[in-house]
């Protein structure tokens, strides 16, 4: 554990160790992620601090959530830092985090104006409406967001604009495929799985929210591609 955690530049580090820690906080306080994952800004839930402390905590019904992202910011996070630097890096992930939530909060209040004609349904009182759109907003207002996949996806864009013909070799596909193509369909499919009503817990739109930010910045700051 040493030698990996010592051959992590800063902030992959740093960033490695406040996720793990959180989520080892997690499961013995397990009301964490109410408190400090995020909620709709109208929620009852909702703090101030939620839109930053989100992206540390992650699903503690199990390891899936937290294992995927930091294998992620293990495998790609080095090499985009040493590139970007650890400063701009830094700011580069807290900024696709906060740009994952904006398109999700756009997402949501959306959902919540499609229903009730305003996106501030607490302020009607009881709502008239039906078992399902209660439901929807039942969920939008009682459900944290949490998980650092948004500022990840965003690692993943810087990725692939920065090294977009190295080959990445994938556990479920048998051949070598070159990231300007395996990313952005991960980033299509997310799209899909956005749009579609397939009742998944998981914010998809969050999740192409990091990426189109990270490709933003990516273009104000005129990164260009590796020779590589």
């Amino acid at each position: 554990m040493n030698n990996l955690l010592g051959n992590l530049p800063p902030v992959v580090k740093n960033l490695l160790i406040i996720n793990v820690v959180c989520f080892i906080g997690s499961l013995i306080f397990t009301q964490a992620p109410i408190l400090f994952g995020v909620f709709y800004p109208d929620s009852p839930y909702f703090h101030i601090w939620q839109p930053i402390t989100y992206m540390f905590m992650h699903d503690n019904n199990g390891f899936a959530h937290i294992f995927f992202n930091m294998f992620s910011l293990v495998m790609f996070g080095p090499i985009v830092e040493r590139v970007l630097g650890s400063k701009r890096f830094l700011n580069y992930y807290l900024i696709c985090g906060l740009g994952a939530l904006v398109l999700q909060y756009g997402v949501q209040a959306w959902e919540v104006y499609d229903i009730t004609g305003t996106i501030r349904a607490s302020t009607l009182g009881n709502l008239n409406i039906s078992a399902a759109d209660s439901q929807t907003i039942g969920s939008i207002y009682g459900t944290p967001l949490v998980g650092a996949s948004g500022a990840i996806y965003g690692l993943l864009l810087a990725f692939a604009v920065l090294f977009p013909n190295m080959e990445l070799m994938l556990m479920f596909i048998p051949v070598p495929i070159k990231a300007k193509y395996f990313i952005p369909i991960l980033i299509v499919i997310e799209i899909y799985l956005g749009f579609s009503r397939g009742g998944s817990s998981i914010a998809h739109l969050a999740h192409v929210g990091g990426a189109l930010f990270g490709f933003i910045l990516l273009k104000a700051w005129g990164i260009r591609r590796s020779s590589y």
